[in-house]
């Protein structure tokens, strides 16, 4: 795969899905004898965005099923998210916590972080008709060769996964300054300072009501419906440059 040059692109590029958080700090759960979390991450609560289509005129992916996976999938992970901050706000205080103790409170941390910013990225490129910009498609075949050996190798880890869970990432790496297709077994484990730019999640919640386990049939319904104006933006927003595929 070819890569754009690095000096095509800004070192300092953001992580598309910024985290909404509440300003109510958890004040009330600081524990006798000790002092709330500095860290306002830990004391703020998350909010849950709302889904940016009408569920109802997604083609080929139910309301139902759309419904069941913003509400008790996402919608799941985010309570799990404000609970496990506040736990960990109140657990710091507590000079006898065995430290393996709090550390499981960090590692569930960082699976409900990863599945709240997951789910939000793909919802965000959900609701479209399907159809990437003459821009976006020079973009992508500049780092893959063309854009059709792209989707080939996108679909194809989605494939991969059908059956068991994961999700599939578009992403740009900034240390390597490279596009790259990226498998995530979990919510836990992502490529390291890597701007997502098409997320597709491919945990059985995402299609089984709609296809039971024709996972090949979703990722068809997956791509007549992304929002290419919401990678677009994404792109733009870690500033990668166009050029021209080889």
């Amino acid at each position: 795969m070819s890569r754009l040059p690095r000096r095509e692109f800004l070192r300092t590029a953001t992580v598309a899905a910024g985290a909404v958080c509440s300003a109510s700090a958890l004040a009330d759960n600081t524990p006798s004898g000790g002092s709330a979390m500095s860290d306002t991450s830990m004391s703020e609560l998350h909010k849950p965005r709302p889904l940016p289509f009408d569920p109802a005129r997604v083609a080929g992916l139910s309301e139902r099923m759309l419904r069941s996976h913003w509400e008790n999938n996402y919608g799941g992970s985010v309570k799990a998210l404000n609970t496990i901050r506040q736990r960990l706000a109140e657990a710091l205080g507590d000079k006898d916590l065995p430290p393996f103790v709090y550390n499981d409170l960090k590692r569930e941390h960082l699976m409900r972080t990863g599945s709240v910013v997951l789910h939000e990225l793909y919802f965000e490129n959900l609701g479209g008709d399907g159809r990437a910009h003459a821009a976006t498609r020079k973009r992508i075949a500049a780092a893959f060769g063309d854009f059709d050996t792209w989707e080939t190798e996108f679909r194809r880890i989605g494939a991969g996964l059908g059956g068991g869970s994961g999700w599939v990432l578009l992403g740009y790496n900034r240390h390597t300054a490279a596009i790259e297709n990226y498998w995530l077994a979990d919510h836990l484990h992502g490529p390291a300072d890597t701007v997502p730019l098409l997320v597709m999640d491919m945990y059985e919640h995402s299609y089984q009501i709609d296809y039971g386990a024709a996972a090949a049939k979703y990722i068809d319904a997956f791509f007549r419906n992304i929002r290419w104006d919401a990678v677009a933006a994404r792109i733009e927003r870690a500033g990668i440059a166009a050029q021209a595929a080889p």
